[in-house]
């Protein structure tokens, strides 16, 4: 076998046993509910089978490993370029890494202990400020993970309690300091489990991009990466949102104030509408009976709008499309609807052989990033939408009766 062989079977080996990881958590969560849902016997079976395919993966990689070990034993030395002393800082020793990975100088397979690899080939790992630049990137795109809670966490499953704002009850009044404090007001409680999921994309670069300055391909790295995890992460919100119970069709201006209306006043302060850009297309046409548009600019953003002091946030149609003909209108707090939780441990791989890219000369590089999305509490995100929302129409007659 050459080294890319073993490289697809050490993937391979990888994807294996993140399926039989995937396949026990799933029997261990539907015991948690229903104890006669699995045998023992499964559940050993599926031990057994995890617990051979780990040593099948741990071969393989070892064999790679010195595949690899061999190979770069082997080049010539004018292909090795060693570091300098200017390039030993962080940013540029990780520019330096994504250099040797792509160019097959160094083997990145393993990652530090804290990191999720979730059984397979995690590649390099991405350090935490190049992530941090990355996220910093992300937010200067129209990213949805900027309106939900982000939570940051250590492991790859868990669970969160939640109480919704509308079972939250008041404190109880009590009379004197020694009176006994009742145990009458229980919450209602949710809890809201999460897993990590792998989200993958790849990308195809020249290999002139190499021979490129450590700034500028740090650059580029980042700004696809952004992209991607703006673009992803979007989606996988949307998912959630998508889910929501559906309210009334609205048509006119005041169904528009009904649906802001219908969040609890609690949140409110914190809420936000959200359309597609065809329904934004729309929105902003609605006029008043003076003729004047009813969406207003928001003076500290150009470019944005408002409606009735709350900002509309406009979403691509490729990502949040329109229903047989209708346009979405949502509106409240997606910090209290939804919950990103963040692994933060994003990684490279490259080739320069599989997917094509030994016969256009180019490098495909893979990035994955590890995340998962819950809703949280439903009611705090209210969905509607509207074919069409109707111009305000004059009412002069019933003024002028008014003031006789």
């Amino acid at each position: 076998m050459n080294v890319n062989e073993l490289k697809m079977a050490f993937d391979e080996a990888g994807a294996k046993v993140q399926e039989l990881e995937d396949k026990r958590a799933d029997l261990i969560l539907d015991l948690k509910k229903d104890a006669d849902s699995h045998s023992a016997d499964e559940l050993k079976a599926v031990k057994d089978e995890l617990s051979k395919a780990v040593v099948v993966r741990d071969a393989a990689e070892e064999a790679y490993a010195d595949a690899r070990a061999e190979q770069v034993a082997n080049m010539k030395a004018e292909d090795r370029e060693p570091l300098t002393a200017d390039e030993k800082t962080l940013k540029n020793k990780f520019v330096s890494d994504f250099k040797d990975m792509v160019t097959g100088a160094k083997v990145f397979n393993k990652v530090d202990s804290t990191v999720d690899t979730s059984g397979s080939a995690a590649g390099l790992t991405i350090p935490e400020d190049v992530q941090t630049t990355i996220h910093a990137l992300v937010r200067q795109y129209d990213a949805l993970q900027n309106y939900v809670n982000v939570e940051n966490v250590g492991t790859a499953t868990g669970s969160r309690v939640y109480e919704k704002w509308s079972d939250v009850t008041p404190l109880a009044s009590i009379d004197t300091e020694d009176a006994k404090i009742g145990d009458n007001d229980d919450p209602k409680l949710t809890t809201v489990k999460y897993a990590i999921k792998r989200y993958a994309g790849i990308t195809t670069a020249t290999n002139t991009l190499l021979a490129d300055t450590a700034e500028n391909i740090l650059a580029w790295l980042t700004g696809w990466i952004a992209k991607k995890v703006v673009v992803t992460r979007n989606q996988a919100i949307l998912t959630k949102i998508a889910a929501f119970e559906k309210k009334p069709t609205l048509a006119k201006w005041d169904d528009i104030i009904d649906l802001e209306n219908s969040v609890d006043p609690a949140i409110k302060a914190t809420s936000v509408f959200m359309t597609n850009s065809s329904g934004m297309n729309a929105l902003r046409k609605v006029k008043n009976a003076m003729g004047d548009y009813l969406m207003q600019r928001d003076v500290t953003e150009p470019g944005k709008y408002t409606i009735d002091g709350y900002r509309v946030i406009e979403i691509s149609d490729r990502w949040l499309a329109d229903n047989t003909g209708s346009h979405p209108l949502y509106f409240g707090d997606l910090k209290q609807a939804v919950t990103l939780f963040d692994r933060q441990a994003m990684s490279l791989m490259t080739t320069n052989i599989g997917g094509g890219a030994f016969e256009t000369d180019t490098t495909k590089i893979r990035v994955i990033d590890r995340f998962d999305v819950a809703s949280t509490d439903a009611e705090a995100f209210v969905p509607g939408s509207f074919k069409s929302i109707a111009d305000q129409s004059a009412n002069f007659a019933a003024a002028s009766t008014a003031s006789k």
